[in-house]
């Protein structure tokens, strides 16, 4: 524990003192011109997630509590930095599996979506190991592979959750996701969402970054990402290898140090 919260305030004086130069995703001109209407949202599908259900898988800032309260801190950091840099596209991953990565993204999803005036998106890019579709019980019958590769609409795949989050979760496991990962299409898709749907950000649950090449294939198609690390398992040189990896294809957003247990709150942030 001591050696990663180390890592972190060394990561933080490091990023303060000398900010590396930044890498900027450039935006294909796919679509762009589109005239944007509150329409194509209300169009989407509207669910209605049980809160029962969220809450044992610990999805808990569809309303405002004292157990959303640690994410909606996060939820802020984030948002201030992204508009700051400019940046709409956030991907989060993890060292290994089992650190929170896949909760931490519907719970900034679903925070954001208490934000009125502000429309966010959640897409399950883990395509090897879907999860969003678990923790908010909700599975399309199309698959992510259809919708990134152009074959099914976005109008016909993704749900909305309210009135501002529209959320694309995956029906099923790829066998092959690396495929879909590197197409060219996928960018594209992608860049046409973003076009139509002008969201003001768009969250990428990413599979954890050491356990194969499916997130560094993706991070370039995102403006940055947040690494979540989790007190009680994380090892120091798969955090400082996974920072490293994100570093070389994005910019790090920062760092969530998930399950830290203190008396006031259930995670740190360093962002």
């Amino acid at each position: 524990m001591e050696k990663i919260q180390a890592a972190l305030q060394k990561a933080r004086v490091k990023r303060d003192g000398q900010m590396p130069a930044q890498i900027t995703r450039q935006h294909a001109p796919h679509m762009r011109g589109v005239q944007k209407s509150s329409q194509i949202w209300t169009d989407l599908e509207r669910i209605a997630l049980s809160g029962e259900a969220l809450k044992h898988h610990r999805v808990v800032t569809q309303k405002a509590s004292e157990d959303a309260t640690p994410f909606d801190i996060l939820r802020t950091k984030v948002l201030l930095q992204m508009q700051q840099n400019g940046w709409k596209r956030l991907a989060i991953t993890s060292p290994l599996s089992g650190c929170g990565k896949s909760t931490m993204s519907c719970n900034l999803a679903l925070g954001l979506g208490r934000q009125s005036g502000l429309r966010s998106m959640l897409i399950d890019m883990d395509l090897q190991d879907p999860s969003v579709g678990d923790l908010i019980g909700y599975h399309p019958k199309t698959s992510m592979s259809d919708l990134l590769l152009g074959k099914t609409p976005f109008s016909e795949h993704a749900v909305r959750v309210g009135e501002n989050v529209a959320v694309a979760a995956s029906g099923r496991a790829e066998e092959d996701p690396t495929r879909v990962v590197l197409s060219d299409q996928t960018a594209e898709t992608l860049d046409a969402i973003q076009d139509t749907y002008d969201p003001d950000i768009m969250i990428f649950d990413t599979p954890s970054i050491l356990l194969g090449d499916n997130t560094r294939a993706f991070l370039k198609n995102v403006d940055c990402a947040l690494i979540v690390i989790r007190a009680s398992s994380t090892r120091y040189g798969h955090f400082d290898a996974s920072e490293r990896e994100v570093g070389e294809h994005t910019n790090v957003l920062g760092t969530v140090l998930n399950a830290f247990r203190t008396k006031d709150a259930n995670f740190a942030t360093d962002i």
